[in-house]
């Protein structure tokens, strides 16, 4: 099977954002049909249903389900997911670091003064206009990567040509747009692994590169540059995540209807909710659909050895939830 390089997204940040922050105990909430948060419980989504995520791969409204456990060596993981990279560089975990099971996935960055990417991807067909994405993470303690790192999960649509990203080439509406669920440090003096955020490609990006989304309504590049998510937005507190503990991230990406500005993006953290931005515009034609989903590890370079450990990815038509 053929390997293609991971072709990353850069991009160069400025100034800092506001204050920090935990989140509120009581935002958790899956979204309805519409999509719009509402303040119904947390463990209403798919998960309930399914103890420790036994069985959660048949369920109806379910994509792609994967806690890797089947798998005894990296090149295994070709079986079910449609591309790997950096193969040499993927661990199938059987030591402390897994959170359910007895295996789990981890993606190591080396000491690099040169771009590197790890990420498993999986092509989605059909084509989806709304996806879920929730997955374990945990990042070990040795994680320092300030300003240019990629280190979560991946829903696109037509952003990769093949399996070759297109980092660099602007969202117009017609070609293309990019979510990313990850943490960045703008500078060395944000703690690792740095601010919760969402990376974005989207026709109003400010620069070649993705934009940066913020819990409390920060848009990097350019802070002081605010966006407009509609009057039902609610800044919230940012957040940074702590090293060395699972985490269960969970996001949303919703297309807007072509002519409409009714796109949204909602991210969940421990089943509570963390961020939700509307009043967004990803595409101008319908026939632009989600057809890519990943996970991934990168690093623009890197001054000391670390991995970041995934586990229990699941990609669904509505709200999953943490495992129950």
């Amino acid at each position: 099977m053929k390997r293609f390089t991971f072709a990353v997204f850069l991009v160069a940040c400025s100034n800092g954002p506001g204050a920090t922050g935990d989140a509120g105990p009581n935002d958790g909430a899956p979204p309805n049909d519409t999509g719009c948060c509402t303040e119904a419980a947390a463990g209403d989504g798919i998960a309930a249903k399914y103890p420790g995520d036994v069985g959660m791969g048949s369920d109806p409204n379910v994509l792609f389900f994967d806690d890797f456990e089947s798998y005894s060596v990296p090149d295994d993981i070709w079986n079910r997911w449609d591309n790997v990279y950096q193969v040499s560089d993927t661990t199938i975990v059987t030591d402390s670091n897994v959170f359910a099971g007895k295996k789990s996935l981890g993606f190591t960055l080396h000491v690099s003064s040169t771009e590197v990417a790890n990420a498993v991807d999986k092509v989605l067909s059909p084509e989806q206009d709304v996806v879920f994405l929730r997955y374990y993470g945990k990042f070990d303690t040795s994680f320092d990567i300030p300003t240019s790192s990629h280190n979560g999960a991946s829903i696109s649509a037509h952003y990769f040509n093949g399996f070759n990203a297109t980092p660099g080439v602007p969202a117009d509406g017609t070609n293309k747009y990019l979510v990313n669920l990850e943490d960045f440090q703008p500078d060395t003096t944000v703690a690792p692994p740095g601010y919760l955020n969402l990376y974005v490609y989207w026709p109003l990006q400010r620069s070649n590169y993705g934009d940066h989304f913020l819990p409390n309504g920060d848009v990097y590049p350019n802070t002081s540059i605010k966006d407009d998510f509609g009057p039902s937005f609610v800044s919230r507190p940012n957040i940074i995540p702590s090293l060395g503990v699972w985490h269960c991230w969970e996001y949303m990406l919703k297309a807007n209807t072509p002519g409409s500005t009714d796109g949204e993006v909602t991210v969940w953290l421990d089943g509570v909710l963390v961020a939700d931005f509307g009043n967004l515009r990803f595409r101008d034609v319908a026939s632009l659909t989600i057809d890519h989903v990943g996970v991934n590890f990168h690093a623009g370079s890197n001054t000391k050895e670390t991995t970041k450990y995934y586990d229990n990815v699941v990609v669904a038509k509505s709200y999953i939830g943490p495992m129950k």
